[in-house]
């Protein structure tokens, strides 16, 4: 697979954000999106095998996003995204469940995550209750060193309550884990990492670091009120 190309395909795009470029350009955009494919076909068959058995029948199709927009809420009027992702989780791409994720983008600005990103009400109250019940398991895992040492900045803080969820008391001694509206982790990689020959081996080694996290949250999610 040739990431290099989609990355330089992504950088031209960023650069030229519109249909009527995208049209002159479609050939090196499907060559692109092929190129891409494979790595996630690739990274679908290792993670069905080692990570999650659930995502075993599922095809690249099934968990790659488009690359137009088509979020009412996006700021920018841009027609398309400026990366390429997918998000592997049973179910495919828009499934509920927690999982691993992976976006392509030039500039440093290629990431790969697990867990959940922005549950809807109950699971998040279901996440919120496990991470109450069963605060060092919760604990354990966050801070497991593995997962430390491909995630160092932990749990993605950028979306959290200023105050007290709803039923928990602000002096709870969980409260800043218990505040978040995301249980997510996350890193980038520069471009000349992602076009390294050990770039499908490094994501792998992350996303089971971040297995455990992703089960946890699953299992909270699965859980019956």
């Amino acid at each position: 697979m040739n990431l290099a190309f989609v990355l330089n395909f992504l950088r031209e795009l960023a650069a030229n954000n519109n249909k009527s470029w995208m049209d002159a350009h479609r050939a090196d955009y499907h060559r692109a999106r092929a190129e891409y494919t494979a790595l996630v076909n690739t990274l679908l068959t290792q993670a069905s095998a080692q990570l999650e058995p659930g995502l075993r029948g599922l095809a690249p199709g099934d968990v790659m996003f488009r690359i137009n927009k088509n979020d009412r809420f996006q700021q920018s009027d841009e027609p398309y995204k400026r990366h390429m992702g997918a998000g592997l989780k049973p179910g495919g791409r828009h499934s509920p469940w927690a999982g691993y994720f992976i976006a392509l983008e030039p500039g440093g600005e290629t990431y790969i995550g697990a867990g959940r990103w922005m549950p809807e009400s109950q699971q998040l109250a279901r996440i919120r209750q496990e991470i109450h019940y069963n605060g060092p398991a919760f604990h354990a895992i966050r801070q497991h060193p593995e997962l430390v040492r491909h995630f160092p900045q932990g749990l993605d803080t950028s979306q959290a309550l200023k105050t007290a969820p709803k039923g928990y008391d602000k002096q709870d001694p969980d409260i800043e884990w218990l505040r978040l509206k995301s249980y997510f982790v996350w890193q980038s990689f520069s471009d000349a990492e992602v076009v390294r020959p050990d770039f499908v081996e490094r994501v792998v080694a992350s996303w089971q670091a971040a297995k455990p996290l992703v089960e946890f949250l699953n299992e909270a999610m699965r859980a019956e009120e």
